[in-house]
């Protein structure tokens, strides 16, 4: 087997296909290979198998923009997502590059041979091997595939019913007719009630604090109607950036105007819902966008609301109880079944220990150069996507600079690049601005920005093109040998 590439990708997710297409692309006379820890791509989609997955974002934006989505489903179910990304791979003949099974743990950079080590292991067979590369993609996600967010629960042993995590979903679990309680109200909550409302005896989604809730369209009759009469690129192009510019909008609608934006959200809500509105179940203690919204297709988790079998309630956790959960106000919801939608744990280079000469680096010791590649670490880049618009947009923007990084230096003769960065002439920001208990939670753990350019994140679609698509390569605060 080949034991050396040019350039290793870890993660066969959106993300790391998307690397996949621009490495061969613009480098196609260099060597490349992904590697996957787990036994199938698709990443997100593949992992979580909890009932309604869907994306919260609109495939317009979240698909590839070289390989077109062309449902009608604006949104999409999991299983059609991770289908498209199968026929991705497929197609542009990429998959035959994944090694799958294939955990990476350790990559060493030396300084020496100008190569990275990888230790990599089998996860199912516990072996190991090693490989080298010339440059590193980490497209590995942002959070731990192995576990969710837990929170310890008191008298959680007490409970005799079935306690689920969304990640670790029991595809076997009947859920039917029985009493289901979900703590959380982020994204996966707003998708898991309807689902349940239809089947469920009672369904009472526990919040300790409320979301906003947006409605979007399943299917986006402007892109339906214009593509009857325009050729199916342009319209794709044309769909693609009207719902980016959408998506800023409403995002800066939302920064700028909270207030409002806030009244015009529960406006809505209560306009869907009627009798069953309670201030106190959607007023979220904080502006829009601090915190990711929740998008609700159709209006399928309000429609859900509304009915007689499901319910929120937005009180805290006292205790577990043999029958349920114990409330702090006093009140006990009995219920069969606890779904604990309590978020993701964070997680840098899903796991994978970086070593510089064999001396390991502090990730929040690091500052992000255009959110792509990091302080001081030669010959790697990660690839993420954004917190306020789609995952996949940000994802290829950087993937485009990585490839003109990388034929720059093919050009110049270079075979290393490291930013360099003056701590003393720059202020620390957090990585993520959100105020989300996910990301609060691992702000330790992450990288930061700093407060200028090229080290601050701009989050905003058309100011990264800029800089990801038009600005040079050749930088003050890149070091190139």
């Amino acid at each position: 087997m080949q034991t050396h590439f040019d350039t290793i990708i870890v993660g066969a997710g959106l993300s790391g296909i998307g690397a996949a297409y621009f490495h061969q692309k613009n480098r196609p006379d260099k060597s490349y290979a992904i590697l996957e820890g787990r036994p199938a791509m698709g990443g997100t989609w593949d992992l979580f198998k909890y009932p309604g997955i869907r994306s919260d974002s609109d495939m317009y934006t979240m698909g590839f923009s070289f390989n077109p989505w062309n449902s009608p489903k604006a949104i999409a179910d999991g299983p059609s997502i991770l289908q498209y990304i199968k026929e991705t791979a497929e197609k542009f003949n990429i998959k035959s590059n994944i090694q799958f099974n294939s955990k990476a743990n350790l990559a060493n950079w030396s300084d020496q041979t100008k190569q990275y080590t990888l230790q990599i292991e089998n996860p199912t067979t516990g072996t190991t091997r090693q490989l080298t590369c010339s440059f590193l993609i980490m497209c590995s996600g942002y959070y731990n595939y192995q576990q969710g967010h837990n929170p310890e629960f008191k008298g959680k042993s007490d409970f005799q019913g079935t306690i689920v995590h969304p990640q670790h979903w029991d595809t076997n679990l009947d859920y039917s007719g029985k009493r289901i309680t979900i703590i959380g109200s982020g994204a996966t909550a707003v998708t898991l009630l309807p689902e349940f409302q239809k089947t469920a005896k009672p369904v009472t989604m526990l919040q300790r604090s409320p979301s906003y809730i947006v409605e979007i369209p399943k299917k986006d009759t402007i892109a339906e109607k214009l593509g009857k009469i325009l050729p199916e690129k342009f319209n794709h192009w044309l769909i693609r950036w009207k719902n980016i510019l959408v998506a800023m909008l409403f995002y800066q609608y939302g920064q700028r105007r909270p207030a409002q934006a806030k009244r015009a959200i529960q406006k809505e809500i209560k306009n869907q819902i009627g009798d069953k509105y309670k201030e106190e179940d959607f007023n979220p203690s904080y502006k829009p966008w601090d915190q990711r919204v929740c998008f609700d297709p159709d209006s399928d988790f309000l429609k859900a609301l509304k009915q007689s079998n499901a319910h929120i309630v937005t009180d805290t956790i006292d205790r577990f109880t043999q029958k349920g959960i114990l409330l702090t106000s006093g009140k006990e919801l009995e219920t069969d079944i606890i779904v604990t939608a309590t978020g993701l744990q964070l997680q840098f280079f899903g796991g994978m220990q970086v070593t510089i000469n064999d001396k390991p680096i502090v990730s929040n010791e690091l500052f992000t150069y255009l959110g792509v590649l990091l302080s001081d670490i030669p010959n790697l880049a990660f690839v993420a996507g954004y917190t306020n618009a789609t995952w996949t947009l940000k994802c290829e923007l950087c993937c485009q600079y990585i490839m003109r990084l990388l034929k720059y230096m093919d050009k110049k003769g270079h075979n290393v690049c490291i930013p360099y960065i003056d701590p003393e002439k720059i202020n620390e920001q957090p990585l993520l601005d959100l105020t989300s208990g996910y990301i609060k939670r691992s702000e330790h753990e992450l990288p930061k920005q700093g407060d200028k350019k090229p080290w601050k994140l701009n989050q905003n679609y058309i100011l990264d093109s800029v800089a990801l698509k038009m600005r040079g390569i050749n930088s003050k605060s890149l070091l190139f040998k």
